[in-house]
């Protein structure tokens, strides 16, 4: 049996490297395709941590559901790799904005003695099942979901508009 903090660790460098190469890549289906190995990395964190359910969540919603609309849009909109263009102001600004994340999040590891892990992790006043969470998502935060549903079927909606190309005859 694998240890639970070699599986972490494990989990952990395939979503960074997930991460990482999504910003990285030119070509946007290969950043998306990044973007799911990052999703699936996730829900591997959340199965080592005891949160069955949130990495089934995250599998289903993100690594399914999600991926696939990203690139039929990346593909409806025929989105090409951009020329390389050099170094700009803006791009430079964005890599000293990175590296002063991963300085921020690199800082507390490096300054502290001791890494104490919890021997197990904390248990929830409630279980996580899938009742449970239905109760919460369509009582309590019903409004937030509705929300977050009707911007999808706006952004999909304005993506299909954006890429929709006239007929011919049809004024633009």
């Amino acid at each position: 049996m694998i240890d639970e903090r070699v599986a972490f660790v494990a989990f952990a460098v395939v979503a960074l490297t997930g991460a990482v190469n999504v910003v990285v890549r030119r070509n946007p289906v290969h950043g998306a395709l990044w973007l799911a190995s990052a999703f699936l990395g996730i829900a591997g964190l959340f199965l080592t941590l005891g949160a069955g359910l949130l990495a089934a969540i995250q599998v289903i919603v993100y690594a399914g559901a999600i991926m696939v609309l990203f690139l039929f849009v990346i593909l409806l909109l025929n989105l090409e790799a951009p020329p390389f263009e050099g170094i700009s102001i803006a791009r430079g600004a964005s890599l000293l904005a990175g590296a002063a994340t991963v300085a921020l999040l690199v800082h507390p590891l490096v300054v502290a003695r001791e890494l104490q892990l919890p021997a197990q992790p904390p248990v929830p006043d409630v279980p996580a099942t899938a009742g449970n969470v239905a109760a919460e998502l369509f009582t309590r935060f019903a409004l937030p979901f509705e929300i977050v549903s009707l911007l999808l079927l706006v952004a999909m909606v304005g993506a299909i508009h954006v890429a929709r190309r006239p007929r011919p005859g049809e004024s633009a």
